[in-house]
């Protein structure tokens, strides 16, 4: 769990980062079994992005057009190349890629 506030968990397996947390998720990345996952944040999202600590990108992205609101990818930066894993769409027209980076160093705009 990342978080700016909570200090005591309920919830079994959690794991609070604090201090350094990109050593933190690093750390749990290298020693901890099955999948870190982020089911949304406009904040800790490109937080990750930005630090290099994501290998696989799944995004719902929903038909509507939205004139406003947060970016999760930057608008300027160099391109960074994806690799389409898996990609389906649901009977609601939500289309689910699943994309690995190809460059696993630093975050760069795609």
């Amino acid at each position: 769990m990342a978080s700016t506030s909570l200090t005591d968990p309920k919830w079994a397996g959690t794991t609070v980062l604090t201090g350094d947390v990109a050593a933190a998720v690093g750390d749990l990345k290298t020693h901890q079994d099955g999948e870190l996952l982020v089911p949304g944040s406009g904040a800790l999202v490109p937080w990750l992005l930005a630090n290099g600590l994501v290998d696989q990108l799944d995004l719902l992205i929903y038909p509507v057009v939205v004139g406003q609101g947060t970016r999760l990818f930057p608008d300027s930066g160099p391109d960074t190349a994806l690799d389409l894993v898996n990609s389906r769409t649901t009977s609601r027209g939500i289309t689910i890629p699943v994309s690995t980076f190809l460059d696993m160093g630093l975050w760069k705009h795609i």
